[in-house]
């Protein structure tokens, strides 16, 4: 019975995996298509309607995955990352935008959270907190089969316990995850990975935590496609002091909408609403933030001393991340997916294993 049913597990994994390359291999060949309209097409509503055929093909293909590893990540790099890189390269902006770039590199580029190598500031600050050290990764990378084992006893762990270790799970998770990526297009392309986290617990304000230490990738993909488009309408309105808020504020609506169909894709459940209520709360609370900094006329290195803000920051995103965040995503039965999709690998690879 044991063996029959790690033939079924490997069995699906196998099926996963031979659609997942059928998905990329599409992603290659669209993105080829992009390659070519940048050099024929010029920059503007006409490179955006030959454009646009590509963005709601990434919009469709993640539906073709079932696994939070192989589908969840594709979803985001394709709905997500590409798309809003796509939607600046059709207006002449953005790393896409850079005619020097080969064909490889445009691909590389186009999807994974990475920049090219030129890109980099070669100061050692930069550099330290944009590659952390594989000594940290180590660490945790080893992290994740202990939290797996944890969730063997989540019936005699407190559940508010079990949201905090699903917290630093996802953490680690996403960190390790894009490392990975990260550091194979680097050996095989040369480009290097983006700054994917800074150390967000340590974060002493809203601001510092999704401006500059809280998945940075996403952060610098916002900025120039939704917040300065936003920053620059507004200073027609409210003046240059004031603009800043209802941009934060537009930027925060295009990530829950964003977060939103991650959801989707991760359950294929219709939303409940609650992770946008997650975002445009935090939106709202940044806005009050960032406006009381101003009419105070704060820096961001003034405040609340860090032994204070940092506890008072991240309390405020776990309490809240709890309360709307995590019910989404205890709903999608998220953790007991990764379990069996890592046993379902395991499997798979013995087989292929034994195969060879």
């Amino acid at each position: 019975m044991g063996l029959e049913v790690t033939e079924v597990i490997s069995g699906w994994m196998e099926g996963e995996i031979k659609s997942f390359i059928k998905v990329w291999l599409l992603v290659i060949a669209s993105l080829s298509y992009c390659y070519s309209v940048s050099r024929n097409v010029p920059k503007g509503p006409s490179r955006l309607l030959t454009t646009l055929p590509v963005v709601f093909l990434n919009l469709l293909l993640p539906l073709n995955l079932h696994t939070l590893h192989l589908g969840v990540s594709s979803a985001f790099f394709l709905a997500w990352l590409c798309n809003f890189k796509l939607l600046m390269f059709a207006f002449g902006k953005g790393p896409l935008s850079d005619s020097s770039l080969s064909l490889p590199h445009f691909l590389a580029l186009a999807c994974l959270p990475i920049k090219a190598r030129h890109q980099n500031n070669p100061s050692t600050k930069t550099t330290q907190k944009g590659l952390k050290s594989l000594w940290n990764y180590g660490i945790k990378l080893l992290l994740i089969p202990l939290f797996l084992k944890a969730y063997d006893y989540e019936d005699h762990i407190h559940p508010k316990l079990t949201l905090v270790v699903y917290a630093i799970h996802i953490y680690v998770g996403l960190e390790t995850l894009l490392a990975i990526v990260g550091g194979l297009a680097r050996a095989s392309l040369g480009i290097e990975l983006e700054p994917q986290f800074d150390e967000p617990y340590l974060s002493t304000s809203l601001q510092d935590f999704w401006g500059r230490r809280w998945n940075i990738m996403v952060t610098r993909a916002l900025r120039p496609s939704v917040y300065l488009p936003a920053l620059n309408l507004s200073q027609r309105l409210t003046g240059r002091k004031w603009a800043p808020l209802p941009a934060i504020l537009a930027t925060f609506i295009a990530s829950a909408v964003m977060h939103e169909l991650i959801f989707f894709y991760m359950g294929r459940r219709w939303p409940t609403w609650e992770i946008s209520c997650f975002f445009l709360l935090h939106g709202v609370c940044l806005v009050v933030e960032v406006a009381l900094k101003k009419y105070r006329g704060l820096s961001g290195e003034r405040g609340l001393p860090r032994i204070i803000a940092a506890p008072l920051t991240v309390g405020f995103v776990m309490v809240t991340g709890f309360w709307l965040f995590f019910p989404e995503f205890l709903r999608s039965n998220a953790m007991v997916r990764a379990s069996r999709e890592y046993e379902a690998m395991g499997a798979f690879f013995r087989d292929f294993y034994r195969a060879l």
